[in-house]
């Protein structure tokens, strides 16, 4: 049976953010470590406000950056350094 549950891995532990009650103590587990989409923007130097302006400088851009057609660059340092061999 498997049986997900949500937590973050801090200081080389896994904190879950709920607790099951039908799982056994000592039973077996896998992690798989997800990647988070959002950008800790207080460790860039990055106040909401400044967020806020800078979200729509970039709002027009939102059109092409998220074309199909943009997929040409997802290699393009790879292929600039002559990296043809994946």
């Amino acid at each position: 049976m498997l049986n997900n549950i949500e937590g973050i891995y801090r200081n080389s532990r896994v904190e879950l953010t709920e607790q099951s009650t039908d799982i056994d103590e000592g039973t077996r587990v896998i992690v798989t470590f997800m990647r988070s989409n959002q950008i800790d923007l207080a460790s860039q130097g990055i106040n909401k406000s400044q967020a806020k302006i800078l979200r729509s400088h970039l709002a027009t851009f939102a059109d092409d950056w998220d074309s199909a057609k943009m997929s040409i660059y997802d290699d393009y340092f790879t292929l600039k350094n002559g990296d043809f061999h994946r």
